[in-house]
């Protein structure tokens, strides 16, 4: 599927990889709608790349549709790509006691639920449409690598992220009667707002347990294979790790 001509709406689009992929997906000439939450830098940063911002927390049902459906108002809504969520770490019994239940409910909440959450609207707009060819639409997720090499402290996130994994496969036999396509990409250690947080020396030791390139990986190119997903029909149904070939130790 062509990029052109398409609305697409990017979920954590005002930082990281949601706005490298949303920029990319406007150099394609898509209509670009970032979905962020209301006190995001959205509004600057559409204005900037020429996107067009709408606030919204993913997991919540009634703002989540509202934006969805202001995309699909400004044309044929064919791409998605699911970019919001958090990697709060906490053991499952740390130094305090076990871990609130509270904390591990909102990864899920943000990573998993927020996703389910936007598939089901935008898809159903996607439905809607006239197809191109053989498509209507495609749906890109961002899983994680630790879906499947998760180490301590991550077992909300790693959950989380599994369950976008484990969702891929069965939404896009759902969808396939409808010509829309499910992917997911599981990037590794990438130059994001989160690994920025991180001391210089804790990502200088990160960006070197990669085999290949021995660094951390950039927006770009996870934007890049976004790109290419959306280009390529026959890629349906996978999760596709985007890491360097890196498999995380336990910590």
């Amino acid at each position: 599927m062509e990029a052109h001509n398409c609305v697409a709406v990017v979920t954590g689009g005002a930082s990281g990889l949601g706005l490298a992929t949303a920029i990319a997906l406007r150099a394609a000439g898509a209509t670009v709608v970032i979905i962020d939450l209301p006190g995001s830098p959205g509004n600057d940063v559409a204005q900037k790349h020429h996107l067009i911002f709408q606030p919204a927390d993913v997991a919540d049902a009634e703002q989540v549709d509202d934006a969805v459906a202001a995309a699909a108002e400004l044309g044929p809504l064919r791409i998605l790509v699911t970019c919001a969520g958090i990697a709060t770490p906490g053991r499952a019994v740390g130094r305090s006691g076990p871990l609130p239940l509270a904390e591990f409910e909102r990864v899920i909440r943000v990573n998993l639920v927020g996703t389910f959450n936007t598939i089901r609207l935008a898809a159903a707009r996607m439905i809607a449409t006239d197809p191109i060819g053989e498509e209507r639409g495609v749906i890109v997720t961002t899983a994680s690598v630790a879906a499947f090499d998760g180490q301590v402290g991550q077992p909300a996130y790693s959950a989380s992220k599994a369950g976008v994994a484990g969702m891929t496969l069965p939404l896009a036999r759902e969808f396939a009667p409808q010509l829309v396509r499910v992917v997911s990409v599981a990037p590794g250690m990438f130059e994001t707002p989160m690994m920025a947080s991180l001391p210089a020396e804790a990502q200088r030791s990160l960006a070197a347990q990669v085999p290949h390139p021995a660094r951390l990986g950039r927006p770009e190119e996870f934007a890049a294979l976004v790109l290419h997903i959306v280009a390529n029909p026959m890629l349906n149904g996978e999760t596709i790790r985007l890491d360097g070939s890196v498999r995380m130790a336990p910590r």
